[in-house]
């Protein structure tokens, strides 16, 4: 994720800021152009409406009106913007959420600030990727359930383009528990809904783009028994110790869908991470008593085509300096995987087929016509 500057007065401000603490301008994120603005109420523009306030050193500035979400204005729980035009209370990103847990349960509330707020991030990096909203398509939706006493357990997952994920991940502690339990090294709230997003883009971009052949030779044959599959991963504790020859984790190893959402939510941290760092304008270098080499990291967006190689020679050295600065700190690895040629070779196909369904990625200064 980027980091932003107030197009008021130019001082950094970030994907979730609500307010400049520099001019003091109110702030929001605008989905139609993937930018922060700046606002200013614009009552005699209409009620609750919002104007973009543009630099300060504009003599004129006509800007765009937009909305405030209503969870914002509601519950303080979203930072997105919504058009005039598009009558909605909710912006696009929290309009995707059909069910909530009940909000009137103080930790309830707080969870799915929390997970809103993953969720917005997974937006972003969907819609930057060309994505979200799905061309022609119904994008996913989601439910956020809380288990009930005496009820049936919530389980994460996806099901026909829904995407089902229990509140009690928001939970630290309780995430930390079912990671353990499960033998994970690695387990997020982001990480949980680029995991099922995966399984959404399955559909969407495998079965109905007419990839399944070229799928199935990478990946496996997915017609293979979901259930017996994971209960079998799960009987042996895991899936061996040579996983990682040909998956980016054990649980990819469990059945092919898995591998494909595993390997999908490890490529879109990997780009998440490559612009994060190439917007502070990052270069590593790799200590080296011979020949040490200095890598600069790239915008993955700037480009219409970013090469795979290019990205996989920054990513590398880029995640041996985050855990690195993660160790000095005391801190586990924020990036506790190493891939192997493998791997990659999955990665690389995840990335074609992305490439190949927006040839030009979104450009933040410009509108997204297919999100207004």
């Amino acid at each position: 994720m980027r980091v932003f500057n107030c197009d008021h007065c130019g001082h950094l401000v970030f994907f979730d800021s609500v307010q400049c603490l520099h001019c003091g301008s109110a702030l929001a994120f605008l989905p139609d152009e993937l930018t922060m603005a700046a606002l200013t109420p614009a009552p005699q523009d209409g009620p609750d409406l919002w104007r973009r306030l543009g630099p300060r050193d504009a003599t004129q500035y006509g800007g765009r009106l937009y909305r405030l979400c209503c969870n914002h204005t509601e519950h303080e729980a979203c930072n997105f913007a919504v058009p005039s035009s598009d009558y909605s209370e909710l912006c696009v990103s929290c309009r995707q959420t059909r069910i909530l847990p009940d909000l009137s349960d103080p930790a309830n509330l707080r969870r799915w600030k929390q997970i809103e707020a993953a969720k917005r991030q997974l937006f972003y990096t969907l819609a930057r990727l060309g994505l979200e909203p799905v061309p022609g398509r119904a994008g996913p939706v989601f439910e956020f359930l809380a288990d009930l006493p005496g009820g049936p357990a919530i389980l994460t997952g996806h099901q026909g383009g829904t995407i089902t994920l229990n509140v009690a991940e928001a939970d630290d502690d309780e995430r930390a528990r079912r990671r353990i339990a499960l033998g994970e090294p690695y387990r997020t709230l982001i990480g949980h809904l680029r995991h099922e997003s995966g399984h959404f883009y399955w559909d969407q971009l495998v079965r109905e783009g007419d990839r399944l052949e070229a799928f199935r030779s990478l990946f496996g044959d997915e017609r293979q028994d979901y259930a017996a599959a994971l209960d079998a991963h799960y009987a042996r504790g895991g899936s061996g110790n040579d996983w990682f020859l040909n998956h980016v984790s054990a649980y990819a190893a469990a059945h092919p869908w898995e591998d494909w959402a595993e390997t999908w939510a490890h490529y879109l941290h990997m780009v998440d991470l490559l612009e994060t760092a190439a917007s502070y304008q990052t270069a590593v270098t790799v200590p080296d008593p011979h020949m040490a080499l200095r890598h600069h990291v790239t915008d993955p967006f700037a480009t219409s085509h970013p090469d795979f190689q290019d990205m996989v020679r920054q990513w590398v050295p880029l995640t041996l300096m985050l855990n690195s600065l993660n160790r000095s700190l005391g801190q586990d690895d924020a990036y506790p995987f190493a891939l192997s040629s493998g791997a990659m070779v999955k990665l690389r196909f995840v990335h074609d087929l992305v490439q190949g369904v927006q040839p030009t990625p979104a450009d933040p200064a410009q509108p997204l016509a297919s999100a207004v």
